[in-house]
């Protein structure tokens, strides 16, 4: 913090930031002036507000056409909701085709005489296909059924219907699979014979056509508000993590991530108190308490560099969570107090 004040004195930035005075990292006017804000503090650093557990940015793993949004900007979403969906003709003609060679391919198979002691793992095999078609297929309702929902086509029992059969074509895949993994761990199992593993290898030419027919739905990792969303219908969009589609977070409270200059992480600790000032409410400030310190020093993303070698590590990430409701914004940056 030292250091962050000199900085600021050596450009003649102390009492007035020019640019930006009391945000964007910087220290409040009546701060660096040394005058006393009524509440005693042993640090001060910029931060930036977010929401409970930050902010979740959602992008698409493949480069395509969106063909379809599902959600509009402060919709409330859920676990796995399908949030949009990009063109996929392509995606399902490839799974259709992989699943008709892998059907003939196992009709060949069985129409050979094939060792009795391999018996039970074509079985198993054969459980954990069928079981992962039947979890593909529900997995799919579900999704159009969220959808529905939110466009009043879809009642909450067919909702629930929808939730149901994926849970149980889920449960009973994991069973299959246990079955498969219990006949395959006999010492004395012969080798698959050439028919057999014909099939394992069509079936595995399906698991891969049905990931990439996964890559085409964008799904919410967890439940929140839509905060932004820059996807729309007709438009190419390809893999980026600095250009999110989508971001949403849980706005049932907010928290604060502020960087603390190396020199003064020793005077913080969770669970102490703190409180925010933001430019947008000059004369308030929003108390909170310290709810998570990084075990590690970490590059600033919110002030800007020094003079320092780009390898330098110079900040502290801290938590603080905010009490109550206030009316900060995602996205605000504020500077953060902490107290003795």
């Amino acid at each position: 913090m030292k250091r962050f004040l000199c900085a600021l004195a050596a450009v003649g930035l102390v009492g007035v930031n020019m640019l930006n005075p009391g945000g964007l990292g910087s220290v409040q006017p009546a701060l660096a002036a040394g005058e006393d804000t009524g509440t005693p503090w042993v640090v001060a650093a910029p931060g930036r507000v977010e929401p409970n557990g930050g902010m979740i940015k959602i992008g698409t793993a493949i480069i395509g056409r969106v063909a379809d949004v599902y959600i509009s900007l402060n919709d409330e979403v859920e676990a796995n909701e399908l949030l949009l969906k990009l063109d996929d003709a392509e995606a399902r003609a490839r799974l259709a085709a992989a699943e008709t060679q892998a059907d003939v391919r196992e009709k060949t198979r069985d129409d050979r005489k094939l060792n009795k002691d391999r018996k039970d793992v074509r079985k198993a095999e054969d459980e954990v296909y069928r079981a992962e078609r039947a979890s593909t297929g529900a997995r799919i309702e579900l999704d159009y059924a969220l959808s529905g929902r939110r466009n009043g086509t879809v009642t909450e029992r067919t909702l629930r219907n929808s939730r149901r059969r994926l849970e149980q074509a889920d449960e009973r895949l994991q069973k299959a699979r246990i079955k498969v993994a219990r006949a395959q761990a006999d010492p004395d199992l012969p080798v698959p014979t050439p028919a057999e593993a014909s099939v394992s290898e069509a079936r595995a030419q399906v698991a891969i056509a049905e990931a990439l027919l996964d890559k085409t739905r964008v799904r919410a990792p967890r439940n929140g508000r839509v905060l932004i969303l820059r996807a729309k219908s007709g438009e190419m969009v390809a893999p980026s993590p600095m250009q999110p589609l989508v971001v949403i977070g849980d706005m049932g409270g907010l928290q604060v991530t502020a960087e603390v200059d190396e020199a003064d992480v020793a005077k913080v600790e969770v669970g102490q108190k703190a409180y925010v000032k933001s430019i947008s409410y000059p004369g308030k400030q929003f108390e909170g308490k310290v709810a998570k310190v990084a075990p590690a020093l970490a590059r600033p993303e919110i002030t800007q560099r020094g003079a320092r070698r780009p390898t330098d590590v110079e900040i502290l990430e801290v938590t603080i969570d905010l009490e109550g409701d206030v009316p900060l914004l995602p996205g605000m940056r504020v500077d953060a107090f902490f107290l003795k």
